[in-house]
């Protein structure tokens, strides 16, 4: 073993903690039954305490630790002094303990950005359809995503009085990913999984041209994205702008670290600089196996509706 890890490795074993403790406080949110829900651009698009605190633990935690890291958080807030119980310092021994990938053990500090959805599926949040909710930390190097960090704050939910409550789960490009079971979508079978509150005909027209078997309607790209891994899903299709860089960042890097593939409708790949606009506004298509299948079955019409 190298005789002190690597920068990267430092961050995700942080992020691994700081996530930890982000579900912590979105389930202590929930158990007050105050949520403090605010509209952002519509009824669609809402944000609640939990939203507010958590990225306020997730974004100083790291920033006291990596103070030259870029971090952009999904929600617009206010600076102020943050107090030191949303402070995150600790880390995940485990993490550490794995080599860091050769391509990446020089990188430094500034060149690394971190994308935070401090709660993904705030809808779902807000209407107690808990295991669609997730904190997605992901981080990027070059562009690329390279490793991410989620947690499921309810994962077991309805498991009973004595289950464990949460998850997470975590990747690296080129290590792979951890704290799940690796299944795949039973063969032959087409089953797309979907937004459940940011439907259109564009998005229910692309999904008819793919002949799907069936079609899971979940919210929450993190939540997506453990459906592909987990074998609920075949792929994971949205044919309509809405999906944010931190929606994408953390699944993006899971994904493709167990050999997944995610791009837009017309199957160009995401790019996480920190100048980059922030909006997928070309839609997403993701799949663990076969992703050549359900891309060359996306109608022209609808690719032609999507300008990337």
């Amino acid at each position: 073993m190298a005789s002190s890890p690597t920068l990267l490795m430092r961050v995700v074993a942080s992020a691994y903690s700081v996530a930890e403790k982000a579900a912590r406080i979105v389930r202590n949110v929930m158990a007050t039954g105050d949520l403090g829900i605010v509209e952002k651009s519509g009824a669609n698009d809402l944000q609640t305490k939990a939203d507010r605190l958590v990225q306020i633990s997730i974004c100083a935690s790291l920033a006291r630790k990596f103070p030259k890291v870029t971090i952009i958080g999904e929600e617009e807030l206010p600076p102020h002094d943050v107090a030191e119980e949303l402070i995150e310092d600790g880390h995940c021994e485990e993490i550490l303990k794995k080599t860091c990938p050769p391509q990446y053990t020089g990188i430094k500090e500034e060149e690394l950005v971190i994308w935070v959805d401090p709660l993904d599926g705030t809808k779902e949040y807000t209407e107690g359809l808990l295991d669609h909710v997730t904190v997605l930390i992901g981080i990027a190097y070059g562009g690329k995503a390279i490793a991410g960090v989620i947690n499921q704050p309810f994962y077991n939910y309805e498991a009973g009085a004595d289950a464990v409550l949460g998850r997470t789960i975590w990747g690296v490009l080129g290590i792979g990913a951890f704290g799940f079971e690796l299944t795949e979508a039973p063969a032959g079978k087409h089953i797309i999984v979907t937004t459940r509150s940011h439907s259109s005909t564009l998005v229910n027209d692309c999904i008819s041209a793919l002949n799907p078997d069936s079609v899971i309607r979940v919210g929450g790209a993190g939540n997506k994205i453990i459906q592909l891994i987990e074998g609920k899903a075949s792929a994971y299709v949205f044919a309509s702008p809405g999906c944010k860089k931190w929606d994408t960042c953390a699944p993006e890097a899971i994904l493709h670290a167990v050999g997944g593939k995610i791009t837009d409708i017309h199957g160009n790949s995401f790019h996480y600089n920190k100048e980059v606009k922030h909006m997928n506004s070309a839609g997403v298509l993701a799949t663990l196996r076969n992703y050549d299948y359900y891309a060359s079955h996306i109608p022209n019409t609808v690719k032609q509706s999507l300008v990337p």
